[in-house]
């Protein structure tokens, strides 16, 4: 039986869309049978994969204040470490420490700094590769873990849809939280660094984007900021929303 293999994107608070998009899919009854994810896309997958609802999951990062999640680390590497955000994850998952224990397979994507290449984790400990996947260079620390120093998968992959293709039961779809679009004014050095950010993270998707059967990119993401956390049940709706009024082209793949 044909099932949705799903690559899940970066993209800061616009990832909360990708749970809006996971909703939709319940309510439109359609299987997902795999699950990769990078960055904020790693974060709502693994959830999903555990067995959380996706309205259960926007309901604990609305009611979750993340600045308080972080600590200065005041070394070389970084100035935020992980340490309270690793703390409030194992809480929430519980048992399920290990990939294994996930109710959908899933991949994780990271960067290894010193290699200069995508590393992908599909079993054994979950929470190592998941704060990997999420560790933004130069704001958090890199990540130490099986030898490698780990950042943020989306710095060379933000659409994961390796780990999904040549399997003939799953049919994968793009879900792309960073849809590209024109700046018409960079007033202050923040909005530089995300353009920056952006441009250099759209660059690694293109052609990743023709190795889907679908792509679900929901224009509205643009007019959000990869930081507007506060807007998350905006951002929800606009997942949810986009993907029911993709419900036949999602069936027809099926």
């Amino acid at each position: 039986m044909a099932q949705l293999g799903l690559a899940l994107s970066g993209g800061g608070a616009r990832g909360i869309a990708h749970l809006g998009v996971l909703a939709a899919l319940d309510e439109l009854q359609l299987p997902v049978g795999e699950l990769a994810g990078v960055s904020s896309g790693a974060i709502a997958g693994v959830f999903y994969a555990a067995g959380f609802a996706p309205r259960e999951i926007l309901k604990l990062l609305l009611t979750t204040n993340l600045f308080s999640l972080t600590r200065p680390a005041f070394s070389r590497y970084g100035l935020l470490r992980l340490d309270a955000v690793a703390q409030l994850i194992a809480r929430q998952l519980g048992s399920r420490v290990n990939f294994e224990d996930l109710d959908v397979p899933m991949t994780l994507v990271a960067t290894d700094l010193l290699a200069g290449e995508s590393v992908y984790f599909n079993s054994g400990p979950l929470l190592a590769p998941l704060l990997a996947s999420s560790a933004v260079p130069i704001v958090y620390r890199p990540v130490e873990y099986q030898g490698r120093q780990l950042v943020d998968g989306g710095l060379l992959n933000n659409l994961p849809v390796e780990p999904l293709l040549g399997k003939p039961e799953l049919r994968v779809v793009g879900v792309n939280c960073n849809p590209s679009h024109a700046e018409t004014h960079i007033p202050n050095f923040r909005r530089l660094v995300e353009r920056t950010l952006h441009l250099a993270i759209n660059a690694n998707t293109a052609a990743r984007k023709g190795q889907c059967a679908l792509v679900l990119e929901p224009q509205e993401l643009r007019h959000h900021r990869p930081l507007g956390y506060k807007r998350g049940a905006e951002l929800f709706d606009i997942g949810y929303h986009y993907t029911m009024s993709q419900a036949a082209a999602l069936q027809a793949l099926l």
